[in-house]
C-alpha cells in the first residue's frame, strides 16, 4: 500500500470538512426539515451497512485491517460484497452524505465528495493491486463481475 492513512481517519477529516463548510458558509444553508431526516436516515443506514459489512469479514475470518490487504485470508464475495466491492467504504459515504444533508448546508456536501474521490485514489485501487496478487484469477473474475462503489 502507498498510503498509511486508515479510513475511519478519512471518514472523520471529511466529517470535520462538512461541519466547517456548512459553519462558514451560512449563506448557503437551507431549511427543510425533509432533508435533516432524511439525513438521519442515511447516517443510521450507513452504520447499519457498515456492521453488516464488518460481520462479513469476521465471519470470514479474514483481516478488516485496510492498511494491510495483502493479509486478507480470505476474499469474501458474499453478502453486501455481491453487490458493491467497498461496502465499508460505500457505508461511510452514506454516513457523511447524511451527515450532509442533516447540517442543512449545500457547501457540506462537498466533503462526500472528497471522500469519494479520495478513497478510489488512495486507499481502493492500491488494495485492489493487492487484492489482485493474494487472489489472482478469483481476484479478476470478482472484479469482472462486481462493481467498485455501486
Amino acid at each position: 500500500m502507498s498510503l498509511r492513512i486508515p479510513p475511519i481517519v478519512q471518514l472523520l477529516v471529511c466529517a470535520v470538512l462538512a461541519w466547517a463548510l456548512a459553519k462558514f458558509t451560512p449563506q448557503l444553508a437551507f431549511g427543510a426539515p425533509f432533508w435533516v431526516y432524511a439525513g438521519y436516515g442515511l447516517v443510521a443506514a450507513g452504520i447499519f451497512l457498515l456492521a453488516l459489512a464488518l460481520l462479513a469479514f469476521a465471519r470470514a475470518g479474514t483481516t478488516v485491517n485496510p492498511l494491510v490487504p495483502e493479509q486478507a485470508e480470505t476474499l469474501v464475495t458474499t453478502g453486501l460484497y455481491r453487490f458493491t466491492r467497498n461496502p465499508m467504504y460505500l457505508a461511510m459515504a452514506l454516513i457523511l452524505i447524511g451527515g450532509a444533508l442533516s447540517l442543512s448546508n449545500i457547501a457540506a456536501l462537498a466533503a462526500p465528495t472528497i471522500f469519494v474521490s479520495a478513497m478510489t485514489v488512495l486507499q481502493i485501487k492500491p488494495e485492489e493491486r493487492a487484492l489482485q496478487s493474494v487472489f489472482g484469477d478469483a481476484f479478476t473474475a470478482y472484479r469482472e463481475r462486481t462493481r467498485r462503489w455501486l
